[in-house]
């Protein structure tokens, strides 16, 4: 019955990393032992200081519809983390609270884009950009990297990427897929190329900051000249690990920041009243409350790539940032395993799927057909033994 949904609906992709999660769940419920390194999800408890704010808020009896753009206070300390973390000015009028940074994402992009907008993404990118975009009906313009270059775009990539229709540059610092954080200079570099082209907008998504391993997490906002024509995009599911309650947030130009409350308000007006009330608590805890989870991220990190550099084939660098990893596999193209012909990324992922019972994700889905994304959001037992079987099939 396809054919009676509209074309919006028919045309959009499937979330890759949704599908595999689903696929890993399928499997398991067989009765087959899965180890899910797919999902972009943390994998600690909430902090206790957090969940004890939720339960203050059901207390006082915060039950009632929210603001369209967030509550007054969780927008102040907004407001407060950006000028501590990121030495960003927003008002209260430039700060928009979402469900999520995907609907922070889908906002901008409703509000910024017309029919035929370009709107350039760094490849790899994460993997609902493209479809974001094209909801709009703007126009994704991949930019290719690689791994040699920390699969980082640089300032010649960008100019050469500009058209005459470019209205957009959405990019994320620290990277997901690629764990890539760009550096000072990096941005300055992109500041220099944008300066000169002043229609276009940028989307700078932040939600990876404080997962960050180089030291320093720079905001391409606080470039001269950027602040007025950049959006940055956050929220509190990776860092303190919320993923399920959907808070995510902008910092933006106060007419930009007013669209996107005035097309929030016809779709799903504000944002959960428990997760606010507790999100205003994460936000002004200091970072050395959080600091045990990102630690244990940089331990996962170094050992996960030191098992999978002991696999012939895996291409790795070191990403910087977030929790994964993103080996370029492509040596195994045009290869038989086991009786699999491996012709890209998506028939790799799917073969260490079904024969090392071990769930990835295709490069395929963020723009790169060579690499797959493995996530080291998981004990150090699972990640062990997921590259064991690894190794064991390939």
């Amino acid at each position: 019955m396809s054919n009676h949904l509209s074309e919006r609906i028919n045309s959009m992709s499937t979330s890759a990393t949704l599908a595999m999660a689903a696929k890993a769940r399928e499997l398991r419920n067989q009765g087959k032992d899965i180890i899910g390194l797919s999902l972009g999800e943390p994998d600690f408890n909430i902090p206790d200081f957090i969940k004890e704010a939720a339960k203050k808020a059901i207390d006082e009896n915060y039950s009632s519809y929210s603001p369209v753009d967030g509550y007054a206070d969780l927008k102040q300390a907004i407001s407060n983390k950006f000028k501590r973390d990121n030495n960003l000015e927003y008002g209260l009028n430039q700060i928009v609270v979402s469900t999520g940074a995907k609907q922070s994402l889908a906002n901008i992009a409703m509000c910024m884009l017309n029919k035929g907008d370009e709107v350039i993404l760094p490849a790899p990118y994460w993997v609902s950009y493209s479809d974001i975009v094209k909801l709009a009906e703007g126009v994704p313009v991949e930019v290719p990297t690689s791994i040699e270059t920390d699969f980082k775009m640089t300032a010649a990539q960008l100019e050469a990427a500009i058209t005459p229709k470019t209205k957009m540059l959405w990019f994320s610092s620290p990277c997901n897929p690629s764990g890539s954080v760009y550096s000072l200079e990096e941005l300055e570099g992109l500041a220099q190329v944008l300066r000169n082209h002043p229609n276009i907008y940028v989307v700078s998504d932040e939600i990876y900051e404080h997962i960050n391993f180089r030291g320093g997490h720079v905001s391409i906002a606080g470039i001269e000249g950027m602040y007025d024509r950049t959006i940055t995009v956050n929220g509190v599911s990776k860092a303190f690990a919320m993923t399920g309650w959907r808070i995510g947030y902008i910092g933006a130009a106060d007419w930009i920041a007013k669209a996107c409350t005035k097309f929030q308000g016809q779709n799903t007006s504000g944002a959960n009243a428990i997760a606010q009330r507790a999100t205003i608590t994460a936000l002004e805890a200091p970072i050395s409350k959080i600091q045990f989870m990102i630690d244990k991220f940089h331990e996962r990190r170094d050992l996960i790539l030191g098992l999978l550099g002991e696999i012939d084939g895996f291409n790795l660098n070191v990403p910087e940032g977030a929790f994964y990893v993103f080996p370029d596999i492509s040596s195994f193209f045009g290869k038989t395993l086991n009786g699999t012909q491996i012709e890209n990324a998506s028939d790799f992922a799917l073969y260490l799927l079904e024969n090392a019972n071990v769930a990835t994700v295709t490069g395929q889905a963020f723009g790169n057909p060579n690499c797959i994304r493995i996530s080291y959001a998981a004990s150090e037992d699972e990640i062990r033994e997921a590259v064991k079987r690894i190794k064991a099939v390939v």
